[in-house]
């Protein structure tokens, strides 16, 4: 049975816009979890959302075969890469970055408005989530999003709801002992914003705080039940002015055993580079104790970030063809303006 957190994350479906069922309806039914995020789904400061191009994901069990029939159906939708076949799609999307094929500047004349969609398979979201391999549809999910159809998957509920922990875990290492809950979700929000290459030239410098302002109410449906696991760490209550975390080095280490599996190994990694070869417990515990804790955390997500994106966009490239890159730039940059 999925947590409160996930149904708080999935919500009802008769809430779900009759648009996006639209949407959907124009391509293949074998996926096992779709969701919309962006701009144009939730509100965000400063954006016209009816004039905003629509992000969705779609989660499939088989990438060959969803992208096979896709492509039969919507050719036009795919770069000159689709004439290499439905195997090479597939694995170019599984074998590189950050494991997501994305499809840019996709009109629905119907709709009169334009899509980007990308395809991952379920491992792949599930070890994302899990793991923060890449930190990029993870960090999507951290934030409210439009949940268009639900998974059935319980590995899968699972993985979101750890992710959700995980952010609570990370964030509560970045922030000093007291702070408010829009500092909370913003500290959150930032998670896989701060190392995104695209935040130097492309993205609005204001995008983290855009994005939590208004949605304040959402990301408080949306952590509330999570929080609730974290009473012997952190006093938060939800409208309160201030929130107070305990900030001894032994709850640090609580957090830090909590994290993903990625950020642990690079803390290690990081830790270890010229010095004594310390396991991983002994590492942490270290890290714990150091007074650049927060430091040493949040550039290990930088990194993580800063590498997913540079790859996925140069991905991207070959994706959306080189006209379509460069409208899509151009439309970020405009945006950005």
């Amino acid at each position: 049975m999925a947590s409160a957190a996930i149904k708080a994350m999935t919500g009802v479906a008769k809430d779900v816009s009759p648009l996006y069922y639209r949407i959907l309806s124009k391509f293949p039914q074998n996926f096992t979890f779709c969701f919309a995020y962006g701009s144009a789904v939730k509100p965000q400061i400063g954006n016209n959302k009816k004039q905003n191009m629509i992000d969705l994901i779609y989660c499939v069990d088989n990438s060959y075969r969803w992208h096979g029939a896709n492509i039969a159906v919507n050719p036009s939708h795919y770069s000159a890469l689709r004439f290499l076949g439905k195997g090479v799609v597939a694995r170019f999307q599984e074998n590189w970055a950050a494991k997501v094929y994305f499809n840019t500047l996709v009109e629905m004349k119907e709709e009169n408005i334009l899509i980007k969609y990308g395809v991952v398979s379920q491992k792949d979201l599930i070890a994302d989530l899990l793991d923060w391999n890449d930190l990029y549809l993870a960090g999507r999910l951290h934030k409210p999003v439009e949940i268009i159809k639900q998974t059935n998957s319980s590995q899968l509920q699972n993985a979101l709801q750890s992710n959700l922990r995980s952010a609570v875990h990370t964030a509560l290492l970045t922030l000093p002992e007291t702070f408010s809950e829009y500092d909370f979700y913003f500290a959150i929000s930032n998670l896989s914003y701060a190392g995104d290459f695209r935040m130097t030239f492309g993205e609005n410098k204001n995008k983290v705080r855009n994005i939590v302002q208004p949605q304040l109410l959402s990301f408080r449906e949306l952590y509330q039940p999570i929080l609730q696991q974290f009473h012997a760490y952190v006093d938060f209550t939800p409208g309160e002015a201030k929130c107070h975390q305990d900030l001894h080095p032994e709850t640090k280490l609580h957090h830090l055993m909590q994290l993903p599996m990625v950020p642990q190994q690079k803390i290690v990694k990081f830790w270890n580079h010229g010095g004594l070869q310390q396991d991983m417990e002994d590492v942490l515990r270290a890290v714990a104790y150091d007074v650049d804790c927060a430091v040493i955390l949040t550039q290990i997500l930088k990194d993580i970030v800063w590498q997913s994106s540079v790859r996925q966009s140069l991905k991207g490239i070959l994706t959306a063809g080189f006209l379509k890159s460069v409208r899509y730039s151009a439309k970020k940059i405009a945006k950005m303006f």
